[in-house]
């Protein structure tokens, strides 16, 4: 009976092994976040002029989520929430800079890094569940890299060397890529995640004059010619990055996720800027309007993924869910998204929302102290409700006729509108 039972353990410790061996180990994922970027300023969105053959050959053997959202349209709290998979009124980071004398900030900044800490962050998921290292570059405000929980970056987030928003992060793309090729080539065997976040194509508007040269055209005004450039400039970056990536034979094991931080509108001598010229030209970032908070989407996953356009709505607090999935751990139960590979999930999903709040930020806990508008696109429908700390009435407008948000409806459609403010206080009220 000792024997036949060994025997029945052994059996079974073979059938457990072979079942591990035939598993799919977990891909390498690259989260690729454009900063400062039109919604339709991509090829592969139809741009007229603007080149972007990387991100388009990604988006022809991928999916692409034509009505993508991020849940704000500033970059600090846009980002934090890819992080986190939390809307910023959950995390608690709702603007760039806490409401103070900006020498001070780090002291300030105190209590909204202490809270950032002891929420799920993807990074960290991934290394502790999954073994993965992770990397950071670009884009990033919460301090040094290893408080969003990578095991290496660049971003040293020290104020008195002048971190704030990136520091030695921001070198990437425009000056160098070697820290990100060289984490790819010592990661081993180990799946890795990057967090590919560079400054690009955000102002400064230095293009390299090849590129600038490409897009000076008569009748299109120089900074508009800029920016172009700019947008081909983060292309090329992404395509040296893929390209490293296949050279070292990992292409087929490796998913791709896009999206940019906000929106964009350039300024130009007949479009000048908004009150806070940082913010491009009015209606863009930093509002609650199309050209603020849409931006497209892409998950490429070869063996997952065939190409595929999406209009159902989706929202950037997806990409926490879709990368967690994709790796094969169970999304934290606080967390709102969806997985954005479960096309059917997504599509029975009613609307999506977000909130616009103040540039600087009074307290974490009382995100609607800084609250400025919320909105929600159901469909086509969307809905723009402002507080008393902005001028102007609720707005609605039917995004498949008015694209450009030209019209407002709300006052010859009161039983919509009501509809719509219903439930768009159904999913926060303040």
């Amino acid at each position: 009976m000792a024997s036949a039972c060994k025997y029945m353990m052994t059996f079974a410790a073979c059938i457990a092994a072979l079942s591990s061996w035939s598993e799919e180990p977990p891909p390498n994922i690259v989260l690729l976040i454009g900063d400062d970027q039109a919604w339709n300023d991509y090829g592969f969105m139809g741009h007229e002029a603007i080149q972007t053959p990387h991100l388009d050959a990604l988006a022809a053997e991928g999916i692409v989520y034509s009505h993508g959202y991020v849940v704000t349209s500033l970059c600090r709290p846009s980002l934090a929430t890819m992080a986190t998979g939390l809307y910023p009124h959950q995390h608690g980071i709702t603007g760039n800079d806490p409401k103070g004398p900006r020498p001070k900030r780090a002291a300030l900044d105190l209590p909204w890094r202490t809270k950032f800490e002891t929420l799920p962050r993807v990074a960290e998921l991934l290394g502790e569940k999954k073994g993965y290292v992770s990397h950071q570059s670009g884009k990033w405000w919460e301090g040094p890299c290893m408080c969003g929980g990578f095991t290496a970056g660049m971003t040293h987030g020290d104020p008195e060397r002048g971190g704030r928003h990136g520091d030695a992060g921001l070198l990437i793309g425009r000056e160098t890529m070697q820290p990100v090729f060289d984490f790819i080539d010592e990661a081993g065997a180990k799946p890795f995640f990057i967090w590919y976040a560079p400054f690009l194509p955000h102002e400064p508007h230095n293009p390299p004059d090849r590129l600038l040269k490409k897009y000076e055209a008569a009748g299109r005004p120089e900074e508009l010619a800029k920016y172009y450039a700019m947008c081909e400039w983060f292309d090329e970056t992404v395509g040296q990055l893929v390209s490293h990536i296949e050279k070292r034979g990992l292409s087929d094991r490796t998913m791709y996720v896009f999206l940019a931080d906000n929106g964009w509108i350039q300024p130009t001598p007949n479009r000048p800027p908004a009150a806070r010229p940082s913010q491009g030209a009015p209606r863009g970032k930093g509002s609650p309007y199309e050209g603020g908070i849409r931006t497209p989407f892409l998950v490429q996953w070869p063996g997952h993924t065939e190409h595929k356009v999406v209009d159902t709505p989706v929202s950037s607090i997806d990409i926490a869910p879709t990368i967690l999935r994709a790796a094969g751990l169970e999304v934290p139960a606080e967390l709102p998204g969806l997985d954005l590979l479960d096309l059917q999930a997504v599509d029975a999903r009613p609307a999506v929302y977000g909130a616009i709040f103040e540039h600087d930020m009074a307290s974490p806990q009382e995100p609607g102290a800084t609250l400025q508008w919320r909105w929600m696109v159901r469909g086509n429908d969307k809905i723009i409700a402002p507080t008393g700390r902005v001028e102007g009435q609720t707005e609605v407008f039917n995004l498949a006729a008015d694209p450009w948000e030209e019209h407002d409806i709300a006052a010859e459609s009161p039983d919509k509108t009501e509809e719509l403010t219903a439930e768009l206080n159904a999913w926060w009220t303040p």
